[in-house]
């Protein structure tokens, strides 16, 4: 398993087992919502762009999460493999991936699917609002989000499961627990 990707609802713990997953199988960890904080720090073209959507709530467009993608599948550090954290979301980004790697004689190998009920979901995100002073994470916003995630990926997530490369864990319970599942998931067929 070299070309993978982690998809589950915000708060979930993605970023924390993508951690996790890449030290353990030493592959690259991306991180989609990292790049969009960091181009917004930083003020970029893109970052202002995505300000807004974020901002707001939403989803970035597919079309500047897609260049984004692209580029940064496109450096030397992914040669031996990755793990996307936060894409795809969508099914046109599904498209965009398939090709990307098309591009480099690759596929996807497999997709981790992080569950978690959504009441757990927000208590963790005004959690993680508080401690890490995130303004964009109030329980309006969150809960909107949970929702455009369930309308938005759901046909990610049944895209890939009819290929046969999804493999659902539990997210919710002790950090260590958690990667120990994820890491057996991943030694284990595909559902």
């Amino acid at each position: 398993m070299k070309r993978m990707l982690i998809i589950g609802p915000p708060g979930s713990g993605k970023g924390t087992q993508a951690a996790r997953i890449s030290e353990s199988l030493g592959v690259v960890a991306i991180s989609t919502g990292d790049i969009f904080r960091a181009n917004v720090k930083e003020m970029t073209p893109l970052g202002v762009e995505a300000k807004k959507y974020i901002d707001a709530g939403n989803f970035v467009p597919d079309e500047v999460t897609n260049r984004m993608v692209r580029d940064r599948l496109t450096q030397d550090d992914v040669a031996d493999g990755f793990l996307l954290d936060g894409y795809p979301r969508t099914s046109a980004q599904v498209d965009e991936l398939d090709d990307i790697l098309a591009e480099g004689g690759h596929e996807l190998d497999a997709v981790l699917q992080l569950t978690a009920d959504d009441d757990e979901l927000v208590a963790r995100l005004l959690k993680r609002a508080e401690i890490e002073g995130r303004e964009d994470d109030n329980e309006e916003v969150i809960r909107h989000r949970l929702g455009l995630y369930k309308e938005q990926t759901q046909v990610v997530v049944d895209r890939y499961l009819e290929r046969g490369i999804v493999r659902p864990v539990d997210g919710l319970g002790d950090v260590d627990e958690v990667t120990e599942r994820v890491l057996g998931a991943l030694e284990t067929p595909a559902k």
